[in-house]
């Protein structure tokens, strides 16, 4: 009887252990399929551009594999080569782990070639000139490697002076038999003297004087988020470094300074390290208000 009994509590125990439920550790929250969205506005071709926005938690923007800066609620700006390829990847990090990307069809395009007058080179190969050019280069760089917090990359921008273009970004230059790399901004032709403004609101981060050697009197306005202008050739500059300007504000006027073939504006946008179409920022704002 007592055997029986102990082994009748020897099953229970068994049976009770079997019944146990498995503890079941629930998975980490999932974020809404709302929140895996990247919301991106733009011309998507060589030399273009485009803003967007990503879930304010993301932790992480980037564009094959480079950083993107982004503000805090989830606004970015991102531009896109003379020589992009045809594919580009956005891709997201959330601060809850989640990764998700997008990618952009960027289109091809035929650049020009343009044919100039020789230009006087018996500078280039003086070495007393490659050690003031480096100097220059460096305070350029230097003037672009601190982010500024203007909000200026947001604006529709305007151009900074009424004129021809007269040269166009991307186009193969040659100068007299000698052709140089691809030109690097929109050249625009107006008299000298006429006024150049900010195409949208920035912090002036270079000016000069000093004059520089190709680039004459210089000007490179900060908008934000890694977004530059420069403006060159100027014949005067009305800025120093640290102002504010507001869109339309006064920079300076056109000029035949530096090194150049007449007086122009070469107006020149960088994202990022990365040259792109000044004039696609200006053609996406005409496009824009012809649509409304």
């Amino acid at each position: 009887m007592k055997l029986a009994l102990i082994a009748a509590l020897g099953l229970a125990a068994c049976a009770t252990a079997e019944r146990q439920p498995t503890r079941v550790v629930p998975p980490p929250a999932v974020q809404s399929i709302e929140a895996a969205t990247i919301d991106v506005v733009g011309n998507f071709r060589q030399g273009g551009f485009a803003r967007g926005r990503v879930p304010a938690e993301t932790k992480s923007l980037t564009l094959d594999g480079a950083p993107v800066p982004v503000t805090a609620d989830g606004g970015f700006f991102i531009a896109f080569g003379r020589d992009a390829a045809p594919l580009a990847t956005l891709a997201v990090e959330t601060a809850g782990g989640m990764r998700f990307s997008r990618n952009l069809d960027i289109a091809p395009r035929a650049f020009p070639e343009e044919r100039l007058p020789p230009i006087n080179r018996r500078f280039d190969e003086d070495p007393a000139f490659a050690a003031h050019r480096a100097a220059e280069l460096e305070r350029i760089r230097v003037a672009r490697a601190v982010p500024g917090d203007s909000n200026g990359w947001r604006e529709a921008f305007i151009w900074p002076v009424a004129g021809r273009i007269s040269g166009v970004f991307g186009s193969r230059r040659v100068f007299g038999d000698t052709p140089e790399s691809p030109h690097s901004g929109t050249d625009i032709a107006a008299d000298p003297g006429t006024l150049v403004v900010a195409p949208a609101a920035g912090t002036v981060v270079l000016a000069s004087p000093p004059e520089y050697s190709l680039e004459g009197n210089l000007v490179i306005v900060d908008h934000g988020l890694g977004l530059y202008s420069s403006f060159l050739h100027l014949s005067r500059v009305d800025v120093a470094v640290g102002q504010r300007l507001a869109q339309g504000g006064t920079i300076g006027a056109v000029g035949a300074s530096g090194r150049t073939t007449g007086p122009h504006l070469h107006w020149g946008v960088i994202w990022n390290g990365l040259r792109f179409d000044a004039e696609s920022l200006v053609r996406a704002t005409t496009a824009a208000t012809a649509a409304k």
